[in-house]
């Protein structure tokens, strides 16, 4: 299979996280944003793509640069929790 027209190399650190929607992002030419999913980079996918355009950027990465995952425990605290007796 042919390799994809890669637009350019960015290392992981440039790109922007949105850690509500787990996705990262970085500026496109075209005035959209390249896009690519946290569960992606952890399956080994290193291409992100531009919604609005044919542009494809090599997100470059260790694995152990991603974010790890949040406790789902996190939205009990501050929640009072009664206890029969």
């Amino acid at each position: 299979m042919a390799e994809p027209s890669i637009y350019d190399e960015i290392e992981l650190e440039d790109l922007t996280y949105h850690p509500e929607t787990t996705l990262y992002t970085y500026p496109c030419p075209c005035g959209d944003q390249f896009e690519i999913t946290l569960q992606d980079l952890r399956d080994g996918e290193d291409i992100a793509v531009c919604p609005s355009c044919s542009l494809m950027i090599r997100v470059i990465f260790e694995a152990n640069d991603l974010p790890t995952e949040e406790p789902p425990e996190e939205e009990a605290v501050g929640q009072v929790v009664e206890v029969a007796a």
